[in-house]
């Protein structure tokens, strides 16, 4: 039976990427019916809204939205279109994996990292409960909400996908040293909800400490799991690790609903250039594809795209290379022997 994924081709590189990544999904033996809808600054454009309702509606039936970037249009009183898309389906649980590509050099290329940031994906210092004070905006202040409920089950959400991808160990990200109330909570939650998991390891750091271990000795860690800006700040860090945000993806997971991204910007500047790297959306697609449980799949066109990546001949600007992103779509094809 055929699997129905929203589609969202994006702005800027967007269709680009997106169109490389169908043909590549084309290449490997999955169902699935694409339901093609818009949004963004280009739907804005045509419909006068960045997020129409039919795209809503699609999500809401299909539970599975493959995303490019996205531009919120500026100065039209809009809010980011990608937060938008999160709160109204309540997508709590923001995934992050950074893994090493062989033959791709950084810094750390000998650890052959492994990293996945989880992130508290609706609450906390992005909840948008800010005001100014008068006269003259003479102060700000800007409210961290962290209540029990989505502390309980972003930490749960982090346990489960450790023993689901048979990782060893989740550690917590805080700052209940300083902010005992809101920090403090999720500590004290994210404790309760690691009894429960004999049979994965638990430790704790502090934010800042965890920045410093990240970049001097990273390979002691697997899961992390986090509020929303520490786990904003280190899955940015995490993706730097390994090459950029231009090889690792996103994914923004609820209950009902799941959608698969690439986390970097619509690049405006090289839009329809065919200068653009499509690795991060394709690895989106792999993650959707494991949701969608074609592992082995998935599993084919990672091994592909990380071929293709590591041995550097046939890769985009960003990456060292000087291939379009149709010669390097055409060699991953060529991996998978299509």
């Amino acid at each position: 039976m055929s699997k129905r994924v929203t589609l969202i081709r994006g702005d800027g590189i967007g269709p680009e990427i997106m169109e490389a990544t169908l043909r590549v999904i084309g290449a490997l033996d999955v169902d699935i019916e694409w339901d093609e809808q818009q949004a963004g600054a280009g739907a804005f454009e045509k419909l006068g809204t960045p997020l129409p309702e039919e795209t809503l509606a699609s999500i809401a039936e299909t539970g599975v939205a493959l995303k490019g970037p996205l531009e919120t249009p500026i100065g039209a009183g809009f809010r980011s279109v990608n937060v938008a898309i999160r709160k109204h389906f309540d997508l709590y649980g923001n995934v992050r994996p950074s893994r090493a590509i062989p033959g791709v050099n950084t810094r750390f290329s000998d650890l052959d990292l492994d990293l996945v940031v989880i992130r508290e994906n609706t609450e906390g210092a992005y909840i948008g409960i800010e005001h100014t004070i008068p006269p003259n905006r003479s102060a700000a202040e800007s409210i961290i909400l962290v209540t029990r409920h989505g502390s309980e089950r972003i930490c749960k959400f982090a346990f489960e996908y450790a023993r689901r991808h048979n990782r060893d160990k989740v550690t917590l990200i805080h700052k209940a040293n300083i902010l005992k109330e809101t920090s403090g909570l999720f500590l004290e939650v994210g404790r309760q909800v690691a009894n429960r998991y004999d049979d994965i390891e638990y430790d704790e750091v502090i934010v800042d400490a965890m920045c410093m271990k990240l970049v001097t000795n990273p390979e002691q860690y697997d899961v992390i799991v986090s509020t929303n800006l520490f786990g904003d700040i280190l899955s940015d860090l995490t993706s730097g690790l390994v090459g950029g945000l231009g090889v690792t993806p996103g994914a923004n997971i609820g209950e009902n609903c799941a959608m698969f991204e690439a986390v970097h910007g619509t690049a405006p500047d090289i839009a329809g250039q065919g200068k653009a790297n499509p690795t991060a959306i394709m690895m989106a697609a792999v993650m959707m594809l494991e949701h969608l449980d074609y592992d082995a799949e998935a599993q084919r066109m990672r091994e592909a795209t990380h071929k293709v990546v590591g041995r550097g001949e046939e890769v985009t600007g960003d990456l060292g290379g000087s291939a379009s992103t149709e010669e390097f779509t055409d060699a991953v094809l060529r991996e998978l022997g299509a």
